[in-house]
């Protein structure tokens, strides 16, 4: 159910749903948002994107006051004159990964498997080429010892045999929540994040600093992976029209699609009532 008068907070997911599908924002989509921080709403960006995305984040929702990123493990505070302070940077251990991934492929069969490890600008993932991977220039083949080396932001996996959501169930029946956070977000691979990271816990650093009760912030949102903020958000919860079903079902309203900023339109009728 959607509040009266205006939240204290809004956050929104990237990639389905402020960008559009081009990979471009809109000049009306930035012009709304910085209309949303004159009216002294500070903004988030919650993306599934890696810190070594930051440029790139910062470029497609500039009004952002803090960015939220590798779907909660990294949050980082863009609002301090002295510049951005990271506020939270979560890793999964190399190890753990493997006996995961031990245990996953003991039940579905060999899987593609790639992971982030670096937090320099642009770095590539490191290990399986797979082709439908959409972001071939910042890949680099290397072998899964090499991937399992050190600790890792996140991990992405999938198999020749499953759908995305058929893997994401029977992952999570196998890898308990406190090894490991499982979830997708529209890429075809299942996402592997630290235990206890995801947007909602992300959004709560952000919250917590800004002294704003989870009942007032307003999302947006497209995949799985924008569930568990949907959960924790309690003034508003909106999806994109293209968004995942289980999103959709999840959201109190729903707006246009990503691609006729959908976002921003939802924002714009908001600051106008």
């Amino acid at each position: 159910m959607i509040r009266p008068g205006l939240p204290k907070l809004i956050a929104t997911d990237l990639d389905g749903t402020l960008v559009r599908s081009d990979e471009t924002v809109s000049a009306y989509t930035h012009q709304v948002l910085d209309r949303v921080r004159a009216a002294g709403i500070p903004v988030v960006g919650a993306t599934g994107r890696g810190p070594r995305l930051k440029e790139l984040t910062r470029n497609d929702i500039r009004a952002a006051d803090f960015l939220v990123m590798a779907g909660g493990g990294c949050v980082v505070d863009q609002s301090d004159p002295a510049g951005p302070v990271v506020l939270r940077d979560e890793r999964l251990p190399g190890e753990v990964l493997a006996r995961l991934l031990a245990d996953l492929e003991a039940e579905v069969g060999p899987l593609t498997v790639m992971v982030e490890a670096s937090a320099e600008q642009d770095a590539p993932l490191w290990g399986d080429y797979h082709p439908s991977w959409p972001y071939q220039d910042r890949f680099e083949a290397r072998s899964r010892a090499e991937c399992l080396s050190c600790d890792v932001i996140k991990a992405f996996v999938r198999t020749a045999d499953h759908h995305v959501d058929e893997l994401l169930a029977t992952a999570r029946r196998i890898v308990p929540p406190q090894v490991a956070t499982l979830t997708q977000a529209g890429l075809g691979f299942v996402e592997i994040c630290p235990p206890g990271v995801d947007k909602a816990t992300g959004l709560s650093v952000v919250a917590e600093r800004l002294g704003v009760d989870p009942a007032e912030v307003l999302v947006f949102g497209d995949m799985p992976n924008d569930l568990p903020m949907f959960a924790w958000a309690g003034w508003g919860r909106v999806a994109v029209s293209n968004a995942h079903p289980a999103v959709r079902a999840a959201a109190d309203e729903v707006t246009l699609r990503n691609d006729d900023d959908g976002v921003a339109v939802y924002l714009d009728r908001l600051l106008s009532r």
